[in-house]
């Protein structure tokens, strides 16, 4: 019986050894990971640890600039380029074209009739630059009868150059026009055709762009029927500029 004792004694002292060598076993290594992690981390360098925090800070930034939504604004377009001026002076565009339509009212004067008439006038004007233009007009004028209920019939054309100050609304213009003039009735023993001649000058007033008045006085100097007349004209007009 104490034999029996002793034996059982034993077995349980030696599964009580056993059952202590195991838990020191499976407790050593966390305690041996813990102290090398610590030992790792004193031992690091400072520029290994400079450089750790370099990295982790870049995929920070790298994740904050994927999560922050992209502006589907599409970039601003450049201004297109301003269209080259019609005709530019001065802080102002203008047009090179010009076209006048009005009345015209002639004195005309001669050794054998005089008479006033009213008719229309009309002219065309291109500016090779801000001053210097070319002009082409044609006038017509209407009279009283006169000799035997024969109505005077007057019809000037010609053309020549015009210089204008184009700067401001009230633009003064002279010129002088060329051509010819046909007149009715005829005078005994003379053409009704003859040479013409017009100085003159006046203003136009720029209303819109494309619209002035005009008011202009003309000498009239003319060789008709073997003579010549010195006669007037006065012109009220609308003028379109293109």
């Amino acid at each position: 019986m104490k034999r029996l004792l002793r034996v059982t004694l034993l077995v349980l002292a030696a599964a009580g050894v056993a059952s202590a060598q195991d838990d020191s076993t499976a407790s050593s290594p966390a305690t041996n990971v813990a102290a090398g992690f610590r030992n790792i981390s004193s031992a690091a360098s400072p520029t290994s640890k400079a450089i750790l925090w370099r990295s982790a800070d870049l995929r920070l930034a790298n994740a904050t600039s994927l999560a922050e939504p992209r502006s589907l604004t599409a970039p601003a377009e450049a201004a297109p380029a301003a269209p080259d001026p019609k005709f530019g002076y001065g802080a102002r565009d203008d047009f090179r074209w010009q076209l006048a339509l009005g009345v015209s009212v002639l004195r005309f004067r001669s050794s054998i009739y005089n008479t006033t008439g009213v008719g229309t006038n009309t002219a065309v004007t291109y500016f090779t630059n801000e001053w210097f233009g070319v002009e082409g007009s044609i006038i017509t004028a209407f009279a009283p009868a006169i000799n035997l209920n024969e109505h005077v019939k007057y019809v000037s054309y010609g053309a020549g150059p015009k210089i204008a100050w184009r700067a401001r609304k009230w633009e003064p213009w002279a010129h002088t026009i060329v051509g010819g003039v046909h007149i009715q009735p005829q005078a005994a023993g003379g053409s009704r055709n003859g040479f013409g001649l017009q100085v003159g000058g006046g203003v136009d007033y720029r209303i819109f762009p494309h619209l002035s008045a005009r008011a202009g006085v003309d000498w009239v100097r003319t060789h008709l029927f073997g003579e010549w007349q010195n006669s007037a004209q006065v012109n009220a007009d609308v003028v379109l500029h293109f």
